[in-house]
């Protein structure tokens, strides 16, 4: 074995992305023996009551971890039946990228539950995305599939479900007010707009150091501070350049017919009906796909992202544009692809939406995103991908 310590951190990396390949590739060889065991009743020979018992005491897997892999080991193998004719595996495209190393096992249940609300040929397009991406990622994708492909079918004529009711519980104890609600879509995602921009991280400074703060002690105390300025509404906080606001995007032809839906700024939608009252309201910006009632390009006489260009890179990218990455706009910054300080003007064909995470890695790895056809592409590191062939972020894509 070499030593690892004279390998350069592509060879490392390299090297990871190669071993856990021969991982995945030995894990499909073992979900094919499983599927075996389970053709031939292995358990009822041994004289257990079903396979994940037998793996429970021949490999020391909990019950929940034996069932998984069970199940999955069903999803890939080839069915020999009492004919002796051969039946495909239930997933095919999973089963040879499974076979190819890859896919994890982890994969292959996700690919497996996204599927339960998708036609057989989308099977394609989903191991596709799930060859590029971890697990999570390809559970959001399958849940956008799946809207884009059904949402224009017939509605279902049940019975018309009742409005949603808002809760909200107090209770005092210890000399603490114990708050518990319960909102509806339009009303948590105005609540989320309102808190997000109070419960960021301090910054670091000399005297007080990191803030150190827990997520739900940042959101407590920003929910205190939400207090304070509601007692004084003329100080609102600002979001992103602007008062807080919750942002509306729908297609033009989708409002002029008035049918599809409108998406939130934390990816909920509002079927078309309720847009335009919602336009209305203060607080709410509706944004028309195509509109151009907003300056969009200032140059270089500013370095900041105006708000009408904030809101213009928001009905683009629809969140953090990274490849799988699903944070919402909220959570994104105003990110320059030709860096301003290298003479990149401050524009919308300039400015890409990332997360604080994505943003520095942007910045400080090897990877790199330019605009083709109006659309921001992503290039991995030559450790990640030779070939760095391009990706895009396939769950933010407009329905």
């Amino acid at each position: 074995m070499s030593d690892t310590r004279l390998l350069s951190t592509d060879e490392l990396l390299r090297g990871i992305v190669d071993e856990v390949t021969e991982i995945r590739i030995r894990e499909h060889s073992v979900m094919q023996k499983i599927a075996e065991l389970d053709r031939r009743g292995a358990a009822a020979e041994l004289g257990y009551k079903d396979l994940p018992h037998v793996l429970r005491h021949a490999v020391r897997w909990d019950r929940k971890t034996a069932r998984k892999w069970v199940a999955h080991a069903a999803l890939l193998s080839r069915e020999i039946t009492p004919t002796g004719s051969v039946l495909a595996p239930a997933l095919p495209v999973v089963a040879e990228a499974a076979a190819e190393g890859a896919l994890s096992v982890e994969h292959v249940g996700v690919v497996a539950e996204v599927m339960k609300a998708l036609p057989a040929e989308a099977e394609e397009p989903v191991v596709g995305f799930a060859r590029e991406h971890e697990p999570s990622a390809v559970r959001a994708f399958g849940k956008e599939l799946a809207y884009r492909l059904f949402q224009n079918d017939p509605e279902p004529r049940d019975a018309e479900p009742a409005p949603p009711v808002n809760q909200h519980v107090m209770r005092w104890k210890n000399d603490y007010l114990e708050i518990w609600a319960k909102l509806d879509t339009i009303t948590g995602a105005k609540y989320e707009a309102l808190l997000d921009p109070l419960a960021k991280p301090r910054p670091t400074t000399a005297d007080e150091g990191p803030d150190l703060r827990s997520r739900a002690e940042r959101e407590g105390d920003a929910l205190a501070d939400l207090v304070d300025l509601m007692l004084r509404a003329d100080q609102l906080p600002e979001h992103g350049g602007e008062p807080v606001t919750l942002t509306l995007t729908m297609r033009y032809d989708d409002l002029a017919d008035q049918v599809g839906q409108a998406m939130l700024d934390n990816r909920e939608r509002v079927p078309a009906d309720q847009v335009r009252q919602l336009a209305c309201n203060a607080g709410i910006i509706p944004m028309v796909m195509g509109a151009k009632s907003q300056p969009l390009n200032v140059g270089r006489k500013s370095r900041t992202f105006t708000a009408g260009m904030r809101r213009a890179l928001v009905a683009r990218d629809h969140g953090c544009a990274f490849p799988g990455c699903g944070r919402p706009p909220k959570h994104c910054d105003a990110h320059h692809i030709h860096h301003w300080a290298d003479g990149g003007d401050t524009s919308v064909d300039n400015g890409v939406l990332l997360c604080r995470h994505h943003h520095r890695l942007i910045h400080h790895s090897g990877w790199t995103v330019t605009m083709v056809q109006g659309i921001p592409v992503f290039y991995p590191p030559r450790w990640l991908d030779p070939l760095r062939k391009p990706r895009r972020n396939l769950l933010h894509t407009a329905a």
